[in-house]
């Protein structure tokens, strides 16, 4: 059983990341550098005050065959994306995973696959104020029951259901098609 109570201590994340069996050169870079972020900011590497950037944790949601996965066009940032957001003090990443994609789906009885599927560091650019800032994020594979009705979120300008093959077509961010070609 995986315990997804939340868990102010960063060394929660720190022990997820060990855990990543990173499959290249560029899965064991992001690695790296996410744990010397944590390293550099033991006391707020996830949380949204530390300015330069913090953990985040996402979800790629499938449905129950497996067969297509559940995107939000992300309402300030323009873009198809998985499910996901800010740990906001939790450093349990898979349970904030879940957490995310239970909440911009609306769908609750999603399971979710404890084993990061993907990381990735981006840039997030100055929004209302906030300063530009990096996302460091933990991906994971979470599958909804069958029939399943999703939700939208505040968040969100269109919640939709696509194909895999039709999402590895769509002109998505690179590091989303990466985490999407892992599925297959």
């Amino acid at each position: 059983m995986v315990d997804l109570s939340p868990d102010p201590n960063l060394a929660r994340a720190r022990r997820t990341l060990l855990e990543y069996a990173a499959p290249d050169a560029h899965q064991e870079e992001m690695r790296t550098r996410i744990l010397g972020f944590i390293d550099e900011h033991p006391d707020d590497a996830h949380l949204r005050s530390c300015l330069e950037g913090h953990l985040t944790s996402s979800a790629l949601l499938l449905d129950s065959s497996r067969e297509r996965i559940l995107l939000t066009l992300h309402r300030k940032l323009g873009m198809w994306l998985q499910l996901g957001g800010h740990c906001d003090g939790d450093a349990n990443l898979v349970g904030v995973g879940l957490r995310e994609a239970q909440e911009e789906s609306g769908i609750m009885e999603i399971v979710i696959d404890p084993k990061p599927i993907d990381l990735d560091i981006h840039r997030i650019p100055e929004h209302k104020g906030v300063p530009a800032h990096w996302h460091l994020d933990t991906r994971f594979v979470a599958q909804a029951p069958l029939d399943a009705i999703e939700h939208m979120s505040e968040e969100s300008l269109d919640l939709r259901w696509f194909g895999l093959e039709t999402a590895l077509g769509m002109d998505l961010d690179e590091s989303l098609l990466r985490a999407i070609g892992r599925l297959e």
